[in-house]
């Protein structure tokens, strides 16, 4: 690989140094602060600090940290108290890299109780015991919502004519067209988004869940899996595979923080921070699979929330806790979440899920409703 020059390598420093710290910095930032640079000039270290900030993004309770790594980088400025990275920061791992190498429970209610925000990592043997999801896989390809494509296809009876066949045909036979070909948009299925929590107080529910997610990624064109817990996970690769225990057995071996602590809120955040996860959401139909029980303050799911919502085609929270009939929104996360949310619903068993999913065509239900459902 082609060495980088010297001014530029002291530049991609800069955001090693910063993801050392704990900045989630994804390669496109850094190739996009490299450009940035060189269109500013740079004429000033005022250019370098604005094309850092606009292209490597860091949150604005962050850009103390962020100026104190700057001077230090690029003046000897003060020192590096601490090594690695800020604990509150939550890890991301994408699919990429991956080497090749239980059945879901109806529980009837979830408890809040395991709910912790400790980092605990631990891998995890996934069963696989349950045949009942090859109808669902079928049922799933005419049951997403769709949009309309910027291709066109033949039509018979809809749309507008078709010039550039239309000539075609003239031209073959000596300008008579009989018929006048006409030609429409393409519809295509939307992208379905699922980001499953699996921390300890979703422990029971995981293995149903990878499960599920396996299915959808057979079934759905374009869809996308990530783990949600004390970091977050992109799984889609591995379960592209048709094989589901090979499939589950490769998701065990890429997930480290099974059965860990609960950070929502950082999680999702850290998924709109890394700009090729945060396209994904972008007109996606967003399934949350998670009790929505946040350790600390709610703040950051609130405002992860939010933004998912405003990418989003429809955001939906599935919850265990839904499964119970006494169940109510008390908490400040789901409370602050109800507003944001088109679909509040039972995540307590693969039966629900799936007839859940399978109602996406069908428009959302209004605020309206999903508050005198849990009010």
């Amino acid at each position: 690989m082609t060495a980088l020059p010297i001014e530029a390598a002291h530049l991609h420093g800069f955001a090693r140094l910063l993801r050392a710290a704990g900045f989630s910095i994804a390669p496109e930032q850094i190739i996009g602060f490299l450009h940035g640079v060189a269109l500013l000039g740079p004429r000033s270290m005022d250019d370098i600090r604005s094309a850092a900030l606009a292209a490597l993004g860091p949150t604005p309770d962050r850009f103390a940290d962020f100026d104190r790594l700057f001077r230090f980088w690029f003046s000897g400025d003060g020192q590096i108290t601490a090594a690695g990275a800020d604990e509150d920061e939550t890890p991301a791992k994408d699919d990429g890299n991956q080497r090749d190498p239980a059945d879901n429970q109806n529980v009837e209610q979830a408890s809040g109780e395991l709910a912790s925000a400790t980092d605990q990592l631990a891998a995890r043997r996934l069963v696989n015991d349950n045949d009942r999801l090859a109808a669902f896989v079928s049922a799933m390809r005419d049951a997403l919502p769709v949009r309309r494509s910027y291709r066109n296809e033949r039509s018979r009876s809809q749309g507008g004519p078709d010039l550039r066949r239309m000539f075609r045909l003239a031209i073959a036979s000596d300008g008579d067209v009989p018929l006048l070909p006409l030609r429409r948009r393409r519809d295509m299925q939307r992208r379905l988004l699922v980001l499953i929590d699996i921390s300890g107080s979703m422990k029971q529910y995981t293995s149903g869940h990878m499960m599920l997610a396996h299915a959808i990624v057979q079934g759905a064109a374009g869809a996308e899996i990530f783990t949600i817990g004390t970091r977050l996970t992109r799984i889609t690769r591995p379960l592209r595979i048709r094989q589901r225990d090979r499939a589950l057995a490769r998701v065990g071996e890429l997930v480290e923080d099974w059965d860990g602590g609960t950070r929502i809120g950082p999680t999702l955040l850290t998924f709109l921070g890394i700009p090729r996860f945060a396209a994904l959401a972008r007109g996606a139909v967003i399934i949350i699979i998670s009790d929505g029980l946040e350790r600390g303050s709610h703040a950051d799911m609130e405002t992860a929330l939010r933004r998912l919502s405003a990418r989003a085609y429809r955001l939906s929270l599935c919850s265990p806790l839904v499964a119970d009939p006494r169940f109510r929104p008390r908490t400040a996360a789901l409370q602050a979440a109800l507003p944001l949310l088109d679909d509040l619903v039972d995540g307590a068993s693969l039966d629900s899920l799936t007839k859940f999913i399978l109602t996406l065509a069908r428009p959302a239900p209004s605020a309206i409703d999903i508050w005198r459902k849990v009010s």
